[in-house]
């Protein structure tokens, strides 16, 4: 049987606090900044991506199958964003928030927890998480466009397109059925 190595068996290549230089010519100092603010939508994102799951896991009700499919198509898409916002920390010479711990830490929407609430009230929290995440990626496009990272700045108004398409449609879903008399 085979042990886990222990961190003392690893090779350390860069710390999770640690920036290194980038390829990118941007300056180390704006991209330093860029890091830690693009590591708090990133931990934003995978937030939401658990809770996104979790409604999709225990959808239940009349509407269950529209919106089941819709939410796997969020959390596709949120999974996405994520995986492209992590790489381009990396580029930017920074580590990603990776671990749940530091996610919920610097994640600026709260974890939900394990409990299952009813679909109307968890798509409602669902839309509050993604009108804070829309409102911060703006921000971070912002920033980036600031610090003369175009690059990043692109990137994020693409997540942030997603972003608004999905918390459309979730507020479709939330509104008062307008076929009955």
């Amino acid at each position: 049987m085979e042990t886990e190595p222990t961190t003392a068996d690893r090779t350390v290549l860069q710390t999770a606090d640690a920036h290194e230089a980038n390829p990118l010519g941007i300056d180390e100092e704006a991209a330093a900044e860029l890091v830690v603010t693009l590591n708090d939508s990133l931990a934003t994102l995978q937030i939401l991506a658990r809770q996104i799951q979790k409604h999709h896991w225990n959808v239940e009700g009349p509407e269950f199958l529209s919106i089941h499919e819709f939410l796997g198509d969020s959390y596709e898409n949120i999974e996405e964003a994520t995986d492209d916002l992590a790489e381009r920390i990396t580029a930017l010479g920074g580590v990603p928030v990776a671990g749940p711990e530091a996610a919920i830490e610097r994640s600026l929407v709260a974890f939900e927890g394990e409990t299952v609430y009813d679909i109307r009230s968890s798509i409602e929290a669902d839309l509050a998480a993604y009108e804070t995440l829309a409102t911060t990626l703006r921000e971070d496009a912002l920033l980036a466009q600031q610090l003369g990272d175009l690059g990043t700045a692109d990137l994020l108004q693409d997540i942030l397109s997603e972003i608004e398409d999905d918390a459309h449609h979730i507020d479709h879903f939330l509104e008062d059925d307008t076929l009955q008399r």
